[in-house]
């Protein structure tokens, strides 16, 4: 039986996801959906509170045990794992800057399952520029009233709990939107290259009235607090889950090329295809290393943490192309097919390079911070 304490470490999370996800993951992605039977297990297990402490109802992980608990879960459906990333996005959230009553009041829901959450920063003009998003929150005597649209929200079908970025009189702010408030408006997207089964929605924000207690950290400061520590989180998860999807790559590459025999001869004995797995294999562990490198930092907050992870995404989610391209080469026209395996990594891979920041992006982050790094020393 998996336990809630064994899922902190790698050999209960792997029990855990290969009895509830990696049989079903194919089905998942071909349904376009992550079935409420899944999400009542994840919830059932903690897994949705891996950030969430063990009072209220969480694991109570640091992010080295999230890593890893993340890193297993995209091993088996990347849509799983991108529904853990942005629930646990908005989990930190409240746990560091909602104010204590509100954090009464959701914080046992997200750690428990009860509730699942979306973070909506992406809009269709500002992209993810947290800087020049569009929808506004504006100020009344008892709160506030939010207009906009935010688009590609992960969990956005399913979420009961929305972590909204908006523009205030004062600057960029966060604030809490339950589903069920007036003015809200969720419409599913469907049809995505990769990650088909988390459950992507479109959320329209028009006349929302909420609290005062709605806003999540300081009014017009949410860019380096409340964003800032939530897309380090969600940066590390998606590194992990390439890690994940890496590890998946290479395991069926294996497989495959020690089955396959053309003309009497393994693929396995081709050099060729050994140089793939020997690549697959060196990137699958520095990908893992760098993965725990940046949790270490992180949990230890060192002010190194976030260029670590972005380094760690940059790296595992353009090392997950690479390797999904040659298994997909690997396996062949049986790669390229519905309900391939490694069709579905290779999909799911792309992605990881666009969410929570392009490469394009690290890479500017990068360089930017060994130019600082350069010029200190």
């Amino acid at each position: 039986m998996v336990t809630l304490d064994s899922l902190g470490h790698r050999a209960g999370a792997r029990a855990f996801v290969d009895a509830e996800l990696t049989p079903y993951a194919a089905e998942f992605d071909a349904e376009q959906r992550t079935p409420p039977r899944t999400l009542e297990r994840l919830a059932q297990s903690g897994v949705l509170g891996a950030v969430v402490p063990t009072t209220s109802g969480g694991l109570g992980c640091d992010l080295r045990a999230m890593s890893v608990l993340h890193e297993e879960v995209g091993r088996a459906c990347s849509s799983v794992r991108s529904l853990l990333t942005v629930h646990s996005m908005v989990s930190w959230s409240v746990l560091r800057w909602a104010e204590p009553d509100v954090r009464d009041r959701w914080l046992g829901l997200l750690g428990r399952g009860e509730i699942l959450a979306s973070f909506c920063l992406t809009e269709p003009m500002a992209g993810s520029d947290a800087a020049s998003v569009a929808a506004t929150a504006t100020r009344r005597d008892d709160g506030w009233v939010l207009h906009g649209q935010k688009r590609w929200v992960t969990g956005g079908q399913v979420a009961g709990l929305f972590l909204v970025i908006c523009r205030t009189d004062r600057g960029v702010s966060a604030f809490l939107v339950p589903r069920d408030v007036p003015g809200l408006c969720v419409t599913p997207v469907t049809g995505l290259l990769g990650t088909r089964a988390s459950m992507v929605a479109q959320v329209d924000l028009d006349g929302c009235a909420l609290p005062a207690d709605a806003l999540v950290g300081p009014d017009g400061f949410a860019l380096p607090t409340v964003i800032a520590g939530a897309l380090d989180i969600g940066r590390l998860s998606v590194a992990s889950g390439c890690v994940g999807l890496l590890q998946a790559c290479l395991d069926a590459s294996l497989d495959h090329s020690a089955r396959r025999r053309p003309d009497g001869v393994a693929l396995s004995d081709h050099q060729l295809v050994r140089r793939k797995i020997a690549d697959m294999a060196t990137e699958t562990v520095a990908a893992r290393l760098l993965c725990e490198r940046a949790a270490t930092l992180k949990d230890a907050g060192d002010p190194e943490g976030t260029t670590a992870v972005f380094m760690a995404k940059y790296f595992a989610s353009t090392a997950a192309m690479r390797a999904a391209t040659e298994a997909v080469q690997i396996h062949g026209a049986s790669g390229c097919s519905d309900g391939s395996d490694v069709a579905r990594y290779f999909r799911d891979a792309k992605v990881m390079e666009i969410i929570e920041g392009s490469s394009e992006i690290q890479q500017l982050v990068i360089a930017a911070a060994a130019y600082r790094g350069r010029s200190s020393s």
